[in-house]
Parts: structure tokens; C-alpha cells; sequence
């Protein structure tokens, strides 16, 4: 590229050595040059004996003016085929001051927590919050993705069945309803462990002295909502362990596993606000018992005081670390995407326990109306209790409702000749649904009748609350401890810039000294002192 096309070369943002920082590191370990350098660093058998066949070079504006153009050819989608990812909405503020804020989404582990007081804070509004609605006693300040989220539950229920039994078991069962991702990376995790993975129906779940644990997945991947007590109590009676990959947005309303007695909670925080982002990774949560705590794959924050006796934040746990723990690590995955797990915390911190249960109800509401209205279209739902995903029978159409979802720029899950999954997320409207609803009657040949959502929401409320088994219902919502927005706008209080993000309806934790916490405040450095952007 020509000096006179353009000033702003890639190389010189990105590299950030000078060519005097470079001699003086070359001169430090002795090679003349950095061609010398690679000539003794990386073997000739090994090199590439011909130059790189590359475009030629353009400049950054150059670079996102092609992009532009390229991206403009995707075609977006309303997605309802679920499998763990659902649409949803950034918060603006959130958007702005989080996401597309450097001083959030440069920063790497906070292991100097006196410069990420604000990112500790807001990691612990994430474990408050997954421990809110899992149920359960510990949570982690968040993994790479649900997929390995599971595999981590399969090695944590493997490591602490032999420290606690002295025997070594080997075989996992895994629901069939977990996704299929989620079992494609258990396999790939299982092999090298010795661990046998036995793939069956929940129903055909049977234990005995070689199996460890099992895995299951609530609601599962086709969306059916069914109570693990049973099963839970079964595993726990032959000595067994249960990991269950929840769904966060539907434990705003259904029973969380730990109070069905499960032993580990994992699953994705995308829907809380995180972007689908052409499927990820996002941000996975991971909780658990106390009496597991030292096998907990990933960090956890926890609070303390400095040395002038204020309220501080710090990794209190991370045993994950392969820097400190070796090969005693309980994971060798370090990616732990904090920045979206942030997001997370904060799209909870700002709607709130009620907003967060409000948004869960709406989403129910709506696959109630649409399932009553496939009805009416000769269309049978199948799930006898779900939270936002039918399974419809459509037989022998199901490739032909999937064409006529296309044309209207919609994806379902088809699942076989006669069966498709519709997977309902918080983007969804009335006149979103009416557009479902009319890809069906297309596709079936027949006329829709005039929807009217409002009156058929309040049918469906005076005849039932929802469609969950009474066993089902959560009923602790308005105990949950995570942070509260202190206003329900996203203009930050003159006197204080984040006080959006603020704690104050924090219930007292015994041993506490306070029964609030500071507000949110930005990181106190971020990159601008090097002149690299890396």
C-alpha cells in the first residue's frame, strides 16, 4: 500500500514496538534481526518456503468501508429455534456505557484489584444474581460458554465423587434433551478423562455403582418443563451427582434445581441482554454447593475490607488457574468472556428482580396465545408444561412451514418431517406473533382468524396463571438479593454519574457490616497510555 492512500496503516496501531524498542529487545537477546531471530526460534521443516499469498494491504478506513459492504449482504432473521440462544434487548445505557465503553471492554483479569473495583463489584452482582435464581449456595464469576460450562460440571461431579468415595465410577449419563452442542463437547471432554458418556432418555436414567453423575437439561432442548425431584433423589440414593443446564430467564418463575436438590446449575447468560452475536461464545454461569467450593472451575469474587477499613472487592478463589494450581487446575480454560457476564449483571442490576420475573411472564403469555392460536389451525403443541418453547405437530408439513418461514425472514427449529420447536424470546411482540401465526396458516392452506392478544392473555390468566405443574411454581421471587437499579431511567442522578447502577435494595448477608453496597464506579485506568490498542 502506497503512502499516499492512507495515513492510518494498520501496522502502526497494532504493533507496538518502535523500531528502537525493537533493536533494543533484539540486542537483549542477541540476534541482529528479527529474520535472524525467527531462524533460530522456529525450525525450517516447519516454515513456510514461499511468501504468503496475500491481498493487497488497505488501510483501516479502507478495511471497514469493505466490511460494511459485506456485512450488508447478510440477511437478518427473526430466530425462534432456540438451543440455548434467544434474542433479546441491550439496554441502551448498557450499550453505551458497558459494551461499547473501552474502559469495560479492554481490561483483562482483575488481578489488580485496586484498578477494577467497579468490574469486581459488577462480577459479584453476577454471582448474587446467579445464585438468586438457581437456587443454589456458591456461584463462579462466570465461563466461556454453556457447552463447556457442562463439561466443567462433568469433571467437577468426577473429581469430588472420588475424593468423597475413595471408588472411581466412570460413566456419565446425559439426558437426550440436553442441546446437542452440549453433548457434542462432552464427548470431546469425556475421552480424554476415561469418563464413558451414556446418551439416554430422562426416564431411562438408571444408576448404579458405575456412574458418578448426570446431566440434564430444564426445560430441555424441545422446551418440555418436567419436575428432577424423582430423579434427583434417585442419583442422590445410589451415591450419584446431578448437574442441571437451567434456562435463567424461565427460573424467574419455575422452581430453581437447587431446591430440587441438584449439585450443579450451569447454562448461558446471553438472554440477559447479550447480543446473539452469529452464536457466541457468551458468557456461561456455573453454581454449586459450598461443600464444593474448592473443585469450583472459574473465579470467584468475594468481598473484604482495605487497609483504611472500607468495604473492597477481590478474587477471593481461583483455583481454575493453571498459573497458580498447575496441574492440579480444576480447568484449563481461561477465556471466561467477564465482559459479557458484566453486561449480564448489569441488564439484571437494571431491571431488577420484578422486571426480570415481568419479562420471564410476558415471554410464557406469549407462547400460551400461540399456542392457543396454532390450535385453532388444527395445529397440536405436544409439551404438556413449558415455559417459552412448543412442539408442534405439523405432519408430514414441516418442510413446508420452514419455506414459507423463510419467505417471512423466519427461523424455526425443524426437528424432523412432522415435528418443528418454535422458541419464543424477549423481542417477540403481538404483531410478531400474528406473523408466526400466519406462516402456519400459509403453509397449512388455511385463513387465520383475527388475533386479539389482549383478550385472549386475559382468558388464559382467569383460567390459569401459567402452564406450569403447581410443584413448578416458584415462590421466593421477591426475596432475591441482587442489586436494583435506584431509578427506573437511564439518566444517571446529577450528583452521581452511575447511580443507575447503585445497590441499595441489598439484603443484609449475615456477617455483613452494611446492607448496601457503593455504586458502580468505571474503572479507574484504561488504554490509552500505550499507543498499541491491543
Amino acid at each position: 500500500m502506497s503512502a499516499l492512500d492512507a495515513s492510518d496503516w494498520f501496522a502502526r496501531r497494532h504493533i507496538g514496538p518502535s523500531p528502537d524498542e525493537r533493536d533494543e529487545m533484539l540486542k537483549a537477546v542477541g540476534a541482529p534481526t528479527l529474520d535472524a531471530l525467527m531462524d533460530e526460534a522456529i525450525p525450517p521443516s516447519i516454515r513456510l518456503k514461499k511468501p504468503l499469498a496475500l491481498p493487497a494491504a488497505e488501510s483501516e478506513h479502507q478495511y471497514l468501508h469493505r466490511l460494511g459492504h459485506l456485512a450488508h449482504r447478510n440477511q437478518v432473521f427473526k430466530s425462534y429455534i432456540g438451543l440455548g440462544y434467544h434474542d433479546t434487548f441491550t439496554p441502551s445505557v448498557i450499550l453505551r456505557m458497558v459494551l461499547e465503553n473501552p474502559g469495560w471492554y479492554t481490561p483483562y483479569t482483575p488481578y489488580q484489584a485496586e484498578i477494577a473495583q467497579g468490574r469486581l463489584e459488577s462480577l459479584l452482582n453476577f454471582q448474587t444474581m446467579v445464585t438468586d435464581l438457581t437456587g443454589m449456595e456458591v456461584a463462579s464469576a462466570s465461563l466461556l460458554d454453556e457447552a463447556t460450562a457442562a463439561a466443567e460440571a462433568m469433571a467437577l461431579m468426577h473429581r469430588a465423587h472420588t475424593s468423597q468415595k475413595g471408588s472411581e465410577p466412570n460413566v456419565c449419563l446425559v439426558s437426550d434433551g440436553c442441546y446437542p452442542q452440549t453433548i457434542d463437547v462432552l464427548r470431546s471432554r469425556a475421552e480424554p478423562l476415561g469418563i464413558e458418556l451414556r446418551i439416554v432418555p430422562l426416564d431411562g436414567m438408571a444408576f448404579d455403582a458405575s456412574v458418578f453423575g448426570a446431566i440434564v437439561q430444564y426445560p430441555d432442548s424441545v422446551g418440555e418443563l418436567r419436575d428432577l425431584r424423582p430423579l434427583i433423589a434417585n442419583a442422590h440414593a445410589s451415591g450419584a451427582l446431578v448437574s442441571v443446564g437451567a434456562d435463567l430467564l424461565s427460573l424467574a418463575l419455575i422452581v430453581p434445581p437447587g431446591e430440587m436438590g441438584a449439585d450443579v446449575v450451569y447454562g448461558s447468560a446471553q438472554r440477559f441482554g447479550v447480543p446473539l452475536g452469529y452464536g457466541g461464545p457468551h458468557a456461561a454461569f456455573f453454581a454449586t454447593r459450598n461443600s464444593f467450593v474448592r473443585q469450583l472451575p472459574g473465579r470467584l469474587i468475594g468481598v473484604s475490607v482495605d487497609v483504611h477499613g472500607k468495604r473492597a472487592y477481590r478474587m477471593a478463589l481461583a483455583t481454575r488457574e493453571q498459573h497458580i494450581r498447575r496441574e492440579k487446575a480444576t480447568s484449563n480454560i481461561c477465556t471466561a468472556q467477564a465482559l459479557l457476564a458484566n453486561m449480564a449483571a448489569m441488564y439484571a442490576v437494571y431491571h431488577g428482580p420484578k422486571g426480570i420475573a415481568a419479562i420471564a411472564s410476558r415471554v410464557h403469555m406469549l407462547a400460551r396465545i400461540l399456542e392457543r392460536e396454532l390450535a385453532e389451525l388444527g395445529v397440536t403443541q405436544l409439551n404438556p408444561h413449558y415455559f417459552d418453547t412448543l412442539l408442534v405437530k405439523v405432519p408430514g408439513e414441516a418442510e413446508h412451514v420452514r419455506r414459507r418461514a423463510e419467505d417471512a425472514s423466519i427461523n424455526f427449529n425443524v426437528l424432523d418431517a412432522d415435528t418443528i420447536s418454535i422458541a419464543l424470546n424477549e423481542t417477540l411482540d403481538t404483531a410478531g406473533l400474528r406473523d408466526i401465526v400466519g406462516v402456519f396458516a400459509t403453509a397449512l392452506g388455511k385463513r387465520p382468524g383475527v388475533i386479539d392478544c389482549e383478550a385472549a392473555a386475559a382468558s388464559l390468566q382467569s383460567a390459569s396463571p401459567d402452564k406450569f405443574p403447581t410443584g413448578l411454581r416458584r415462590s421466593d421471587a421477591w426475596s432475591w438479593r441482587w442489586p436494583t437499579s435506584s431509578s427506573r431511567t437511564s439518566h444517571p442522578a446529577p450528583q452521581r454519574a452511575s447511580a443507575w447502577a447503585t445497590t441499595s435494595s441489598r439484603r443484609k448477608s449475615p456477617g455483613s457490616s452494611s446492607a448496601t453496597s457503593p455504586a458502580m464506579e468505571p474503572m479507574g485506568h484504561t488504554a490509552t497510555r500505550r499507543r498499541t490498542t491491543c
